[in-house]
Formats: C-alpha cells, sequence, structure tokens
C-alpha cells in the first residue's frame, strides 16, 4: 500500500522534460524524467547525488518498467494463445547512465535500458507438446455447492496449461499457491483430523486428486502423495491426494526425455485432467480404476449438513 502510494505521488511529480533532463524511454514511450537538482545531496557546497533519493527513483521506474513474461497456451476453443516476452529493468546501467547525466553537462536520453525475459513455453513448444495423450482422468462433483465448485475452478485453472520440461518437477502447493480469500478461494467443507469443518478452499483435494490420477495413468514418477485421514467420495479408496498449503503436498516428477503437458479444466460437474507430449514419446501407462460417476452427497449453499467433501 505504502509503495503504491509513493509510486503515485512519484508519477504526479514528474518533472517536465527540458534541454537538461535525464529522460528514459521504453519502445519509444517515455517512462520517466528526472532533474540533477532533486537528486542534490549537499556537501561542502559541491554537487553529490543523494544515493537513497536516486535509489528510490530506480525503484518506482522498475515497478513501471518490469513485466513477467507469459507463456504460449490453449484457450478453452483449443486455440495456441502466443507467448508474450518480459522485461527486467537494468538497475545498474541505468544508474551508470544517471551518474554520467549527473556529473556531466545537458540532458540524456536512455533507451530501452532492461533485459528481454522470454517464455518457457512458445508456440512451437506448445504445439508439439500437445501432439500425443498419455494420461486423463475425471471425477464428478455436485454442481450445486457454489464456493466448493468455485475453488475446484480456480485451482484447476491454476494447473491448466503447464508445461513439465524433462527433469521438471511439480508441487501442486508450489504451482496452485496459497488459497486465501485474496486470491478467490471461498469456505467449503474440509477434512480436518478426520472430522469435516468449514474453511478456506474447500474442494481443492479433489483437482489434487484428480490430477494423481491422470499423471499416475500416464506413467509419471511420483515423489509425494498422501491421502485423507477419511475415504473421500469422488475417487475410488486409497486413490486420493490430499494437501495442504501448511501440510501435505502431491509432487511429481518428468522422468520423460520430452516435455509434458497437463491440460485441466472444472466445469459442468465434471474436473477433467489429461496428460500430452511429443508424438515420438514412448511410454508405459499404468491401470488406474475410474471414478464413481455417482454424483457425491455434498452440501449446497441452500443446506444445513454437509455429509462428505474433499479436504482443502
Amino acid at each position: 500500500m505504502g509503495f503504491a502510494w509513493l509510486a503515485g505521488l512519484m508519477l504526479l511529480m514528474q518533472p517536465s522534460a527540458t534541454a537538461d533532463s535525464f529522460i528514459i524511454e521504453i519502445d519509444g514511450q517515455p517512462v520517466a524524467v528526472a532533474q540533477k537538482a532533486d537528486y542534490h545531496f549537499p556537501l561542502l557546497g559541491k554537487p553529490f547525488v543523494d544515493d537513497e533519493k536516486l535509489d528510490g527513483f530506480l525503484a518506482w521506474v522498475a515497478s513501471r518498467v518490469n513485466r513477467q513474461p507469459i507463456n504460449a497456451r490453449i484457450d478453452d476453443s483449443g486455440r495456441i494463445i502466443a507467448e508474450e516476452n518480459g522485461r527486467q529493468l537494468d538497475v545498474e546501467r541505468l544508474k551508470h547512465d544517471f551518474l554520467q547525466y549527473y556529473y556531466g553537462t545537458g540532458g540524456m536520453l536512455v533507451q530501452n535500458p532492461y533485459r528481454t525475459l522470454l517464455p518457457k513455453v512458445d508456440r512451437k513448444l506448445l504445439a508439439q507438446v500437445r501432439q500425443k495423450q498419455i494420461g486423463w482422468y475425471v471425477t464428478y462433483f455436485n454442481a450445486r455447492n457454489r464456493n466448493r465448485s468455485h475453488n475446484i475452478s480456480l485451482a484447476a485453472q491454476a494447473i491448466n496449461n503447464w508445461v513439465l520440461l524433462p527433469g521438471e518437477v511439480f508441487s501442486f502447493n508450489k504451482v496452485v499457491g496459497q488459497r486465501t480469500a485474496q486470491k478467490g478461494y471461498r469456505p467449503a467443507p474440509v477434512i480436518v483430523r478426520g472430522e469435516l469443518s468449514e474453511g478456506i478452499g474447500g474442494g481443492i483435494c479433489q483437482v489434487s486428486s484428480t490430477l494423481f490420477n491422470a499423471v499416475d495413468r500416464a506413467g509419471m514418477h511420483i515423489l509425494k502423495r498422501y491421502s485423507h485421514s477419511r475415504e473421500v467420495p469422488y475417487v475410488p479408496p486409497g486413490r486420493d491426494a490430499t494437501v495442504s498449503w501448511y501440510g501435505p503436498d502431491f509432487v511429481f516428477q518428468n522422468l520423460y526425455p520430452y516435455p509434458v503437458l497437463i491440460r485441466a479444466y472444472a466445469r459442468y460437474g465434471q474436473v477433467m485432467v489429461s496428460v500430452h507430449s511429443f508424438q515420438e514419446l514412448e511410454y508405459e501407462p499404468r491401470h488406474v480404476p475410474g471414478a464413481s460417476t455417482k454424483l457425491p452427497q455434498e452440501t449446497n449453499a441452500n443446506e444445513q449438513k454437509v455429509t462428505e467433501s474433499g479436504d482443502s
């Protein structure tokens, strides 16, 4: 909150550019202007840079320049959406340029003082890694339970379009992140020490369990997987994968010589996870029992009694 307020104040206080200004342009557009007089540190009457002010200016510029790369992805219609490069301000270069300007004469124009950040997944890789389905799994939930359905959908979106390169490890907790109200997760039934209770993010374990069965069927290397303290209704006994932010995680590794793509969605009372790779991949699928199509007995927003649920 404090930095956002400071950034807004600095934007309002930006001086007008003159012939003696220090001007920063990004892709042809000016993003910042500085004047020498604003960064003086009085010392025996000689010009000296105020490092604290300069560092604050550089941090503010970074907040306007930096952006994370965006991977290519597959939309709901199956169309590949192109990747986008990111960028990171070259703070050392910009500081060096500013000091040259400060102790020199006249103004200075600095153009594109950033490093390009390439995305992990581009269109070419995504087109190849989607070619061959090597695993899949479907589980079912009561769509009338709106909070739980909402949480399931958020978690499925978080793992959708995830690409694991050869040797990479997938951690459900790291990929999905902490389940908080600030991220949109809602209270729903969870299992805590064998008992049902209400908690933010209830229903998440149905996504992790569906993912476990899909990657297990695809022959992936499972590193960590824990079961609930009681049976859950959406997968056969012993086929669940409980997760909790401060507790169990579901972790697996891609030991194949090709990248692997995870596709996931949750809609119409179904969680679907599929695993894909290059057409050239040779693998040994595992036998995994399917989930029951019988709708689990879950509470919805208008019901008072909880009969069954997954963990958060």
